[in-house]
């Protein structure tokens, strides 16, 4: 596959929506409390779409994956229980989620190493993300990336692990 990471565009809502309630009902399936609140929603890929966080992970037109993408922007970040490794500018990464059809295929992965790429391209050598405590595969994503245990975060009422990786200027 010739995999291609890019800002989405409005028309794709509706490809970007339905990965996104798919990952949500896997979520439910899986057991996990994550996006069992409503969130995320149609309104909220609308938002990132007009900001300019709105990226995909595509396979020539086809959409295989999703996330938002945003530089220094998180303000829940500043009140983390626990310490940050660093205090300089950073990328968040909010709800990556990967298509159904391309599941099993170190998508997620992907996605996570082209956010450090668009990191290190803004001169930008952290990447902070959160996630549920049981979001297991996540979870297991974070160790195998190298991310480290930063402390807790809260969003909507709860509590999420908070992560960050320090990037390594080339």
């Amino acid at each position: 596959m010739n995999y291609f990471f890019r800002k989405a565009t409005a028309s794709e809502i509706p490809a970007i929506w339905e990965i996104l309630q798919q990952a949500i009902a896997r979520r439910k399936e899986d057991g996990s409390e994550q996006w069992q609140d409503g969130y995320p929603n149609p309104e909220v890929v609308q938002k990132d779409i007009e900001r300019g966080a709105s990226f995909v992970l595509v396979d020539g037109e086809t959409i295989m994956g999703y996330c938002a993408v945003l530089i220094n922007d998180e303000p829940e970040y500043a009140k983390i229980k626990g310490k940050w490794l660093s205090n300089t500018d950073f990328v968040v990464f909010h709800r990556i989620a990967i298509s159904e059809a391309y599941l099993g295929k170190g998508l997620a992965i992907e996605i996570m190493k082209q956010i450090e790429e668009f990191a290190l391209s803004n001169n930008i050598y952290s990447v902070k993300a959160d996630t549920n405590f049981d979001n297991i595969a996540m979870l297991k994503i974070f160790e195998k990336l190298g991310y480290s245990y930063c402390g807790k975060v809260y969003f909507r009422g709860g509590e999420r692990e908070a992560f960050e990786k320090l990037l390594i200027k080339e």
